[in-house]
């Protein structure tokens, strides 16, 4: 099988909630964990899997309140997204593995790989900042979302949530990944701590990302050892869904599945 499916996965429960993970492609290939973005879930990658399947063993994760995986009591933030899913890299034994992080996926990347023990080899993080100071123009964005604003513009993430999810209640969901992209405390973005991270780099962008400005991306990858910046030209925020070739061929140079095109 090559496709996530919500349907032939487990659940695993932490510290209130039940968060629901998937695992395809090569049993005794090496391990690739795929993080999503806000409001989505683990099937946003599945247009990725076809090329991935090939050589990994890759492990899908519904974050905390998207997709399978329950909310719970608890604040949502960017460090809980964290440790959620190094509990599921401790249930299944990675002692090391590569990470695709989108969004919210990608600064949970980042803090995962800025921790000294971290097992991650290689990270490709894709419109994820690795801060968000108060006077950035993307908090400012971040601010006005609303769950009805939400409900309206993407009507199709809303109906996929509503599907999915064993214990729906939007607006409360919302509010909360509202308030984990504007917290500002040692909870949310990594800020200096990218400096620590020691795996390998990939900081992918679309060239019309406006969450993920360039001038933010360079920044970020001046902090981080010989990281390196992948502008994916006339996409945008979701860079490997509106331009899925180009990022699987530059990617997978990267992840070494492919040969064929140097990274820029």
């Amino acid at each position: 099988m090559s496709q996530f499916d919500h349907r032939s996965g487990q659940s695993i429960e932490i510290d209130g909630a039940s968060i629901y993970y998937e695992i395809v492609g090569q049993d005794d290939g090496p391990a690739l964990l795929l993080l999503h973005g806000g409001f989505g879930d683990m099937e946003d990658f599945n247009g990725l899997l076809p090329e991935l399947t090939r050589r990994y063993r890759v492990i899908g994760v519904d974050s905390r309140g998207h997709g399978r995986s329950t909310l719970g009591e608890a604040p949502l933030t960017y460090q809980r997204l964290q440790e959620d899913a190094e509990r599921i890299v401790d249930r299944l034994r990675l002692d090391r593995y590569s990470v695709i992080g989108f969004s919210d996926g990608g600064v949970v990347a980042y803090r995962m790989a800025s921790r000294r023990s971290s097992a991650i080899e290689r990270l490709v993080a894709i419109g994820a900042q690795g801060d968000l100071p108060e006077d950035d123009p993307v908090r400012g964005i971040l601010a006005k979302v609303t769950p009805e604003s939400w409900r309206e513009r993407f009507p199709a993430t809303y109906d996929s949530y509503q599907r999915l999810n064993p214990a729906p209640n939007f607006d409360a969901f919302a509010r909360a990944v509202i308030a984990m992209w504007l917290d500002a405390g040692p909870s949310g973005h990594p800020n200096d701590a990218v400096e620590r991270i020691a795996c390998k780099v990939l900081i992918a962008r679309g060239e019309n990302d406006h969450l993920a400005p360039r001038d933010a991306i360079d920044r970020l990858a001046r902090r981080i050892p010989d990281a390196r910046v992948l502008e994916i030209p006339g996409a945008g925020h979701v860079a490997f869904q509106d331009q899925p070739e180009l990022f699987l061929r530059s990617v997978g140079e990267f992840l070494e599945i492919t040969s064929k095109t140097p990274v820029p």
